[in-house]
């Protein structure tokens, strides 16, 4: 039942919960249209997981030991400029904790100077417009009513109860950045990104690193010939992988470390142990209910291709919808939906949406797959541009990073972009807008690209493409 309302409640044409990039980029789009926008978190910092445990801070963790461990200069120069001494934990978060304030600044400063009203707070639903706000202060709580409601609540760690949790030694994506050292035997549990990132970062530092996933593939959404490449080079770091195996046990010591029993009957002694084992919605404790608003597997809320859910004047956009939950898309959700909801004319977010994992190599992707082809009965052409071939590449010591595109045989038009190496999630970008603007090999061919720059790995796979079209398909 709505609760009785015995007070005045703020009036607003847009209330966000959550201050995450989708409810960042919603109070951004709504305040650009001249619209009242009060913004709910539950936390004490703006930027959600893309700010404060997730995106940036996973990306400058990563950049910090790549910094720290000498990886780019020792394939420059050939010669070991390893860390010598062991690197203390103010040394690898300095840097993370200054990206990550920064940003906070940044974010409540745009916020502030676009007049919208931040209540640093839990939201919870009353009625269908209406929200009750509990300061984090203790104060006396605070009545919101917006004619329109977006939900950005974004996600967290699963914490599967076999894990002790709690112990110092055991970690999820979010604790991680709260580690007291640097391990030397460490334990990812799960090989999706998350473990696959934070691995290779730990691994760079000089970490013994172990990934136990029940699966035989690495991140099998990535066409094959990268997920094999990619598997090849974090094993060349020394990276283990533990496939088609589970945790059956996982064992606190009691002078410190773990002891993890495998499903194969193996034992791991290992020093921490990240735990990766997916996401849940953040929509338990909004009163969803009241709002009318139902909720599927894992907490997410379903919405059509507006990002509107059953209830027409509620919206949801990024982690708490689902897949790709990436920041990126999150923020493009979030404009979209406060596009329609104020009648403003927009296109749809384009189903061309870029995939960028930061391991150690970098991998990126956009489009078909060669085994999404073969599924579909398409008949393709791939063209490759490998890095050890290029000037730039040379340059900066990349041999085992390549640039791979796929063209439907027919007319040779570009369908999939993917890229293992150094700047890859940049320079997939080049070929997405390609592909929005439905572009055939031609467009590679006809350009002019500087040199040096890995940017001329296009035309040299293009050219690559329009020689292997020109080979006849086997019988």
């Amino acid at each position: 039942m709505p609760e009785a309302i015995s007070q005045e409640a703020k009036q607003y044409d847009l209330v966000v919960i959550g201050g995450g990039p989708a409810g960042v980029a919603a109070a951004d789009a709504a305040a650009d249209l001249h619209k009242s926008v009060a913004l709910i978190d539950s936390h004490r910092e703006l930027g959600g997981a893309g700010i404060n445990t997730g995106t940036v801070p996973s990306k400058t963790l990563r950049e910090t030991a790549l910094a720290l461990s000498g990886i780019k200069s020792r394939a420059l120069y050939g010669v070991d400029l390893s860390i010598r001494r062991e690197v203390t934990v103010p040394d690898f978060l300095r840097h993370e904790l200054s990206v990550k304030s920064g940003f906070n600044t940044l974010i409540s400063k745009r916020l502030q100077d676009e007049q919208a009203d931040i209540y640093f707070g839990q939201g919870v639903f009353i009625d269908p417009h209406t929200l009750r706000v509990q300061p984090q202060d203790g104060g006396e709580s605070i009545l919101l009513r917006g004619e329109n409601v977006l939900i950005a609540t974004g996600s967290s760690p699963v914490r599967p109860p076999l894990f002790p949790f709690g112990t110092a030694e055991v970690y999820d994506s979010d604790s991680i950045l709260k580690l007291n050292r640097i391990p030397k035997r460490m334990a990812a549990i799960g090989a999706g990104v998350i473990g696959s990132e934070y691995g290779c970062t730990f691994a760079a530092l000089g970490a013994e690193v172990h990934i136990i996933d029940g699966r035989d593939t690495l991140l099998p959404f990535l066409d094959g010939e990268v997920s094999r490449a990619l598997a090849s080079a974090l094993e060349g770091t020394g990276i283990r992988f533990h496939w088609k195996e589970s945790v059956k046990e996982c064992v606190a010591g009691a002078s410190g470390g773990l002891t993890l029993l495998l499903s194969s009957g193996a034992k791991l002694e290992v020093d921490a142990v990240l735990v990766a084992a997916g996401r849940k919605s953040n929509t338990d404790n909004l009163g969803l209910e009241v709002a009318g608003v139902a909720t599927e597997k894992r907490g997410l809320i379903p919405v059509d291709e507006n990002y509107r859910t059953k209830v027409e004047h509620i919206y949801a956009a990024g982690d708490v919808i689902g897949f790709p939950a990436l920041a990126s898309t999150s923020m493009a959700q979030a404009r979209q939906a406060v596009q329609h909801m104020f009648g403003v004319k927009t296109g749809h977010l384009s189903s061309l949406l870029p995939n960028g994992i930061y391991t150690i190599p970098e991998v990126s992707m956009v489009g078909e797959t060669e085994e999404s082809l073969q599924k579909q009965g398409i008949d393709y052409v791939v063209g490759r541009g490998w890095y050890d071939k290029n000037a730039r590449g040379r340059i900066i010591g990349d041999s085992t990073g390549f640039l791979k595109l796929i063209f439907r045989r027919d007319g040779m038009k570009l369908v999939g972009v993917h890229v293992m190496g150094e700047l890859a999630t940049e320079i997939v970008h080049i070929g997405l807008m390609a592909m929005l603007s439905d572009r055939t090999a031609d467009i590679f061919i006809d350009a002019c690209f500087n040199i040096p720059t890995l940017s001329m790995l296009y035309k040299t796979a293009a050219l690559d493409a329009l020689k292997n079209a020109a080979v006849p398909v086997p019988a």
